[in-house]
């Protein structure tokens, strides 16, 4: 067995996985996915976003080493042929990953946002990045505009376009397979804030760019 391996057993969560890569690399042909075992029998995959947000996703399996990144198109191209649970992932890129991942704990829970209504954000914010965009694409005071705020007991944050345009990029929530009572929980740490969608989560440093070392 390859000394570097991913393991997934189940077929439904392999095709979950690709669907997230998919995604990821249609924002960024080379982008790198890092994958970090959580658990005994969980892997959280995380990629960038290309909006200074990340977003992950948790399968059922294993990974060896417990964290490690792999090139997108080569893990996707290796899940195509995958015939059972064992996936190589390729030629470690981890020196190629930029940025601290969030921690794992110390998120307050703020609020419940119905996902139409960030759907509705996006598109609007779409139609906006068409008209005032330009070939570098949406301008950066859109991107960087908080459109919702949100409070908890302790804590009070905003969400930019930036989150949201990342969300719906991703797939996390998609206007063709959601009901009005659908919802994203929105939660906050002193340096982070995360959407958290029936297909995935977005991390976005509330200090704006991904930092280089972790900020608790």
């Amino acid at each position: 067995m390859h000394e570097r391996m991913l393991t997934v057993p189940d077929e439904a969560e392999r095709k979950n996985l690709a669907g997230f890569i998919g995604h990821a690399l249609r924002l960024d042909e080379s982008a790198v996915i890092r994958m970090r075992r959580r658990g005994p029998d969980h892997v959280s995959v995380w990629a960038a976003t290309g909006f200074d947000a990340l977003a992950t996703r948790t399968i059922v399996g294993t990974v060896n080493p417990d964290d490690t990144s792999a090139a997108g198109d080569t893990l996707l191209a290796a899940l195509s042929h995958a015939s059972g649970e064992l996936i190589d992932p390729g030629f470690s890129m981890d020196s190629a990953w930029r940025g601290a991942l969030p921690p794992a704990e110390g998120f307050e829970h703020l609020d419940d946002v119905p996902a139409h209504v960030l759907i509705e954000l996006a598109q609007r914010g779409n139609a906006l990045a068409q008209e005032h965009g330009s070939s570098s694409g949406p301008p950066v005071s859109l991107l960087d505009q908080e459109v919702l705020e949100v409070s908890g007991p302790s804590i009070t944050a905003g969400i930019s376009m930036r989150a949201i345009f990342a969300l719906t990029a991703m797939g996390f929530v998609d206007v063709n397979r959601i009901n009005e009572t659908e919802l994203v929980r929105v939660r906050a740490s002193r340096s982070w804030i995360r959407l958290d969608a029936r297909f995935g989560s977005i991390y976005r440093h509330r200090g704006g760019s991904i930092p280089l070392m972790v900020a608790r």
